[in-house]
């Protein structure tokens, strides 16, 4: 019986990476467009990854910018070039897997901010990552626990749960995962980083009222991953449950991940938002696009 489920999932595997080598690389770059004054702006770069502009600072999220992930092609290209992001205050990671901690796209950014600006950014990440990340050129490793927050300027930004694991490789598990939410006076942002529906998502909306919500819809066939991610219609109920205002769906169309036809998670996505009448709260964004929420 267990040599049938692990022959069973060795074949899903290689269906997904024979998907991924065999599809054609897809998508635009371009430049990112940037806040004036009182705006805040995302850019999609591309699966989890973001640019962020809230209260006059600069942030990228879980940036990656890899062609491939190990035997996995990325089949849309990163939305922006790093050489054209301007400079970076700080870097968030939400987790140490591999599609959202890319060491060489973590340490590129640090080393174009210093270039642009003189100056080396800083890195934020969840508890127990710190010796993944020192050696990347960045002026301090911050490690955060759920709810425990840091200030880069005007800008707060506090750790939040998520319901996922955190482990590099497969002993482990002690590394830390979160999602972050940003907030300069009545703005605010939340990023979810990975992770499946759960009850922490009331708690994030009472104790931090965020705005804008970034949240994932893709990995979720087979159901079984649904116990580490969204799927669409997950997500939505954590946007309800939240109570903010926009949503902006994220970990899709990048990286065949999993089971799900590539296109499935946006129009499952549309379905239950025009379900709920909600279709004028999603914020669809494509790589490279940055929109403004005043």
């Amino acid at each position: 019986m267990l040599n049938t489920a692990i022959r069973r999932k060795a074949r899903s595997f290689g269906r997904i990476v024979g998907h991924s080598a065999l599809t054609r690389r897809t998508g635009v770059t371009r430049k990112p467009v940037l806040a004036t004054s009182g705006q805040v702006g995302i850019t999609f770069i591309g699966h989890s990854s973001f640019l962020l502009q809230i209260g006059g600072k600069n942030f990228v999220i879980d940036p990656n910018f890899a062609r491939w992930l190990f035997v996995l092609k990325r089949l849309r290209r990163p939305g922006v070039r790093i050489a054209d992001l301007p400079p970076i205050d700080a870097v968030l990671v939400t987790h140490a897997h591999f599609d959202h901690l890319h060491r060489p796209s973590l340490r590129a950014i640090a080393r174009n901010t210093l270039r642009k600006s003189g100056k080396r950014p800083l890195l934020i990440v969840p508890k127990n990552l710190r010796d993944l990340v020192f050696d990347l050129g960045y002026s301090s490793v911050t490690e955060l626990e759920w709810w425990a927050s840091v200030r880069v300027g005007p800008v707060e930004i506090t750790a939040t749960p998520a319901n996922h694991w955190g482990a590099r490789v497969i002993r482990d598990v002690h590394r830390g995962f979160c999602g972050f939410v940003l907030r300069a006076g009545e703005q605010s942002l939340y990023h979810s980083g990975d992770t499946a529906y759960f009850d922490g998502f009331h708690e994030i909306g009472k104790r931090l009222h965020p705005r804008v919500a970034m949240l994932p819809i893709g990995a979720y066939d087979p159901p079984s991953f649904r116990r580490v991610h969204t799927s669409p219609e997950d997500a939505v109920q954590a946007f309800m449950d939240m109570n903010a205002s926009f949503m902006v769906p994220m970990h899709y169309g990048t990286f065949k991940l999993s089971q799900e036809p590539m296109e499935e998670p946006l129009a499952r996505l549309a379905a239950e938002a025009n379900r709920r009448e909600i279709a004028n709260r999603m914020a669809v964004v494509e790589e490279g696009v940055t929109k403004f929420f005043s």
